[in-house]
């Protein structure tokens, strides 16, 4: 890698300042070692929660300023996209906003999942479908219109299957799933999904997705399913998936979007997969695992740090051993102790807590 890498960051309401703040420390922390360190490109907008949105106003307000979130965040990306930025780390934003902006730069959510020897990749549709329509409001109704796309659909595949074989690089893919609501699109959708599997030589089952969850119960799923999913099922049922392949807690867990449409194409957007948590804000209680781990993935994939995945693994294994962890997880650490040991654990040099107890909640 040449010249200093830089990294997007998108900062919501909620619990985003505390945990804008740790992966700024982690990702600096893990990047030290780079001769130009990493620049932080962050955005001027602090994002709406879906919760601060309700403070607002009434449904009029609240279309306003969804709209106006989208519109700053879309741009933001792609202003990342044109100057050669592949990475922006993103606290909760209202979802709203967020599936507009995914469905303008086409945008797939990627999760590998493990249980053994069994893996699982799950690729979420997030470009089309219910979660991208847009509301039509009249006095006592809305009117929400999406769509699907034979081009949308094919970049989702052919992305999902470029995954697949960079996960699995002798190149077995035991089975390959589509999970939609097919059979309310008229028969286009299958059609289309049947000649993109033809031209590209591969086996796709499309199935409803009562049907898969039927299977999953009774049989699972073998190991190298390459699973591809509208974004109505698959929000659901990630947490059950996660349960049965990833066996980790769905707040302590980060996942990537990545870009597909013009203009945007490779930019990877990391989040974690819990909300905003606007409850917690200012309490220095929110779960930082997932953002720490964010950080990691980016320092490993984008900032030049190979290694940064593995060291922060071992040192978060410090730490649960130690039993330092936030309240939700049955601790009693604040969020500034976990990642105070975090941070002494990965760097001993670190005048933090790696040696010693960290501070506990309702103590001095």
């Amino acid at each position: 890698m040449t010249g200093q890498p830089a990294v997007g960051l998108a900062v919501g309401r909620g619990t985003g300042p505390e945990l804008a703040a740790v992966f700024e420390r982690v990702l600096r922390t893990l990047t030290a070692t780079h001769p130009l360190g990493v620049r932080i490109v962050r955005s001027p907008r602090r994002y709406h929660s879906y919760v601060s949105l309700r403070t607002e106003g009434g449904p009029a307000r609240i279309q306003e300023l969804t709209g106006q979130d989208a519109e700053h965040y879309e741009r933001f990306c792609r202003d990342l996209a044109d100057a050669g930025t592949t990475a922006v780390f993103r606290t909760a934003i209202n979802a709203q906003s967020l599936y507009l902006v995914r469905r303008r730069l086409r945008a797939v959510k990627v999760d590998l999942l493990r249980s053994g020897e069994t893996s699982l990749l799950l690729v979420r549709d997030q470009a089309q479908g219910f979660y991208t329509g847009e509301n039509l409001h009249t006095p006592g109704e809305i009117t929400r219109t999406l769509a699907f796309s034979r081009e949308t659909t094919e970049a989702v595949v052919r992305h999902a299957l470029e995954r697949a074989r960079r996960e699995w690089p002798d190149g077995r893919i035991d089975r390959i799933v589509m999970a939609y609501k097919f059979h309310l699109l008229d028969g286009a959708f299958d059609t289309w999904v049947t000649d993109i599997a033809e031209r590209l030589g591969v086996r796709i089952e499309v199935f409803q997705p009562d049907t898969v969850n039927r299977n999953l119960i009774a049989h699972g799923l073998p190991d190298r399913t390459l699973l591809i999913a509208g974004n109505e099922w698959a929000d659901i049922m990630h947490v059950v998936l996660l349960d049965r392949f990833g066996s980790e807690r769905q707040e302590n867990r980060c996942t990537e979007n990545v870009c597909l449409g013009p203009g945007a194409a490779g930019l990877v957007e990391y989040q974690t997969v819990h909300g905003s948590a606007d409850d917690l804000a200012g309490r220095d209680l929110v779960n930082p695992v997932a953002t720490v781990r964010a950080a990691a993935l980016v320092a490993e994939r984008h900032a030049g740090v190979p290694g940064a995945v593995g060291a922060v693994e071992a040192a978060l294994a410090v730490l649960d051993a130690r039993g330092v962890r936030t309240p939700d997880l049955g601790g009693r650490h604040s969020t500034t102790a976990v990642v105070d040991a975090l941070v002494g654990a990965l760097d001993p040099a670190e005048p933090a807590c790696a040696t010693g107890p960290a501070a506990l909640v309702g103590e001095p």
